[in-house]
């Protein structure tokens, strides 16, 4: 083997960036795929927390974040069961049945705010003549959900849609606040005996309440304007859940109203019961919802630290192989140029076959002729050769003896003994 030469190729320092560049965009890869990023993005124009359309909530999200308040934007089931207030903002097309019994389930969690959708929206189309940023939806029309068919006992509720009636220069009222709806000719109430208004709307209907189902809640029967209820006999550990009927009051369409915005803001702090809890809002039943698998754990704690070692260690591996253990080396010619390559490649290939038994006749004859010659003799046969050495080296072996045993010889030692002593005559006789 012999070292490459001084110009190779491709550039090492190249090599190496090609190689960082795809490690890198292959972990990207696999960090997006098990984040869930390989969608278009959650401002899909949705009724949802995430969305800046008309019909989301993220104006609500930034104007609770600006005031302190912890907000979580929840994908997974599993973490709506904390210990929160849970603000669920489900489309027409949920499941009535799953929402009651999340609703349910969290009565001695935390608080649920649950805002009814009223809205059909769609995103804009880019051919239309104004430049629509992302997210930006269009109206089609509005509906009341099916679903709430589905609730039953404590959480049976009765929708109704149309235009206000009635109206003496406001649309809604909460104690002493009063506002505009942005859509007076299309609002949705609730039209409830067991339901408590909190804000309602000027022909006497109910916006928003809580359900009145024998809990002891005196920050909500407090903001609904009556007096203390008697806590004998009534459940302290239950969580209040109040329901949104017109989702105008709440989204990004109510937030352009400054009293609609502090209404809003107003009505999430009196459902929070006068605690300090961090807000979540839930995206799972928007379509949104993401589940666990092994690439998101193993971006996330206490994983994430095994991940980081085996990225190091495949980052020295990779580095040690790059550089390798001295300079590479390019692949030798089959046979070297000159006699004496030729000679050792001719005798490589005789050592590989086990045919050393061949070299003997030739390696007797070169003898013979550099003794003859050493002793000046004209001729070389065996008798002749023999005379000369008893003259010059009187005690030296026979040539056609040692001759002889190198001609018999088969085995490699026996051929390697047999040519040391012929070389050993020839040393004393070529000086």
């Amino acid at each position: 083997m012999t070292a490459a030469p001084a110009n190779a190729t491709f550039n090492p320092r190249v090599v190496l960036g090609m190689l960082l560049f795809g490690a890198l965009a292959f972990v990207a890869t696999l960090y997006f795929i098990g984040a869930g990023e390989t969608s278009s993005g959650e401002n899909d124009g949705g009724g949802h927390a995430a969305s800046r359309g008309l019909t989301g909530y993220a104006a609500l999200v930034e104007m609770l974040e600006s005031d302190g308040h912890e907000i979580a934007l929840s994908r997974s089931k599993a973490t709506l069961d904390d210990e929160s207030l849970l603000i669920l903002t489900p489309p027409h097309g949920a499941d009535g049945e799953e929402i009651a019994d999340l609703i349910d389930q969290r009565r001695h969690l935390g608080p649920t705010l649950l805002v009814l959708p009223k809205w059909y929206a769609f995103q804009a189309p880019a051919q239309l003549p104004v430049e629509a940023e992302e997210g930006w939806v269009i109206l089609g029309g509005a509906g009341k959900p099916g679903w709430i068919d589905q609730f039953a006992g404590q959480y049976a509720t009765e929708i109704e849609r149309g235009p206000l009636e009635g109206r003496q220069g406001f649309d809604w009222e909460w104690g002493s606040r009063r506002g505009a709806m942005p859509d007076p000719d299309n609002v949705q109430t609730i039209a409830n005996a067991t339901m408590i208004p909190l804000v309602s709307a000027s022909d006497g209907t109910i916006l928003a309440g809580y359900y009145d189902d024998e809990g002891y809640y005196p920050v909500l029967d407090e903001a609904a304007g009556l007096r203390p209820a008697d806590p004998e006999g009534l459940d302290h550990s239950r969580w209040g859940v109040i329901v949104v009927a017109d989702p105008d009051l709440l989204n990004n369409y109510a937030m352009a109203d400054r009293d609609r915005a502090l209404m809003a803001r107003e009505l999430v702090d009196i459902a929070m019961e006068g605690q300090n809890l961090s807000i979540v809002f839930d995206l799972t039943f928007n379509g949104l919802g993401r589940s666990k698998n092994l690439l998101t754990l193993a971006f996330e704690p206490p994983f994430i630290a095994a991940t980081l070692c085996l990225l190091m260690a495949m980052a020295v591996v990779a580095w040690r192989a790059f550089r390798r253990f001295g300079p590479p080396f390019a692949e030798a010619r089959a046979i070297a140029f000159g006699k004496r390559r030729l000679v050792a490649n001719s005798a490589a290939f005789t050592l590989r076959t086990r045919r050393l038994h061949l070299l003997t006749g030739p390696y007797v004859e070169g003898a013979r002729q550099r003794i003859a010659a050493a002793l000046h003799l004209r001729r070389a046969d065996d008798e002749t050769l023999d005379r000369a050495i008893a003259r010059r080296v009187p005690d030296a072996p026979s040539f056609a003896a040692l001759s002889a045993a190198l001609h018999e010889a088969r085995k490699p030692h026996e051929i390697l003994r047999a040519a040391r002593a012929l070389k050993s005559l020839e040393r004393k006789l070529v000086r």
